[in-house]
């Protein structure tokens, strides 16, 4: 298993407001019932140790990635940030834009998938429906077709609604499940037990300075993303 880089050397923002990072696919980014130690709290101990901070250390999240999904993730460093945060998460005025890995090829380059998505928690999984159902959410993205290999197909994908599992979902749902996730279709896992899916950048106003941000994370290192990334 190739040497995973530090959290230092996978910062890529940082002001006195908002940090932002690269996650690793194995990366949870809040603590759970694993109790495996969360990217939120490697994050307030790089600031600790970064500016020698005594106490405890502000790290608010604002939004998360599944466990196995890679890329970028924000975190603010005030109270006040994660406040304007939120209300830009509640506006949708933040874009999404992630690179999903999948064995079939679309039937069309590019389309906008409608669906309404119902959450199973004790499956931890949402299940797709075309029609409006009781305690359904509407589940909207744009997909394209950006590349191809002998055997798969990179394809870009910006979130309009944020539902759980969305992504993995709707693309299953036209018979593109993404590569390694075997809760949605996929035929076996990946090697690291990740899934296919990056997170591959966010736009937004800034908060505070109010100046329009675009963050980009490069994807994870294994051949195939490689493969991708230098097409792209």
């Amino acid at each position: 298993m190739p040497k995973r880089a530090p959290l230092s050397k996978r910062i890529l923002y940082e002001d006195n407001h908002l940090i932002v990072v690269n996650k690793l696919p194995s990366e949870i980014v809040q603590g759970d019932k694993t109790g495996d130690f969360p990217l939120s709290d490697k994050v307030k101990e790089y600031l600790k140790k970064k500016y020698n901070k005594p106490g405890n250390v502000f790290t608010g999240v604002i939004h998360r990635l599944d466990r196995p999904v890679s890329g970028v993730v924000i975190f603010a460093k005030t109270g006040k940030a994660l406040s304007r945060m939120n209300e830009l998460i509640k506006n949708r005025k933040i874009k999404k834009t992630y690179w999903a890995i999948v064995k079939n090829k679309p039937k069309e380059k590019e389309a906008v998938l409608t669906h309404f998505l119902l959450r199973n928690e004790k499956k931890n999984k949402s299940f797709i429906s075309n029609k409006k159902q009781e305690n359904s959410k509407e589940a909207i993205l744009t997909y394209r077709l950006m590349a191809s290999s002998k055997d798969y197909h990179l394809l870009e994908v910006d979130l309009q609604t944020g539902r759980h599992h969305q992504i993995r979902a709707q693309l299953a749902a036209i018979g593109c499940p993404i590569k390694g996730d075997l809760k949605y279709g996929y035929s076996r896992s990946n090697k690291d037990a990740s899934i296919s899916l990056h997170a591959r950048s966010v736009s937004f106003v800034h908060p505070v300075k109010k100046e329009l941000l675009k963050i980009e994370a490069v994807p994870p290192a294994d051949v195939l993303w490689r493969f991708f990334n230098e097409k792209m």
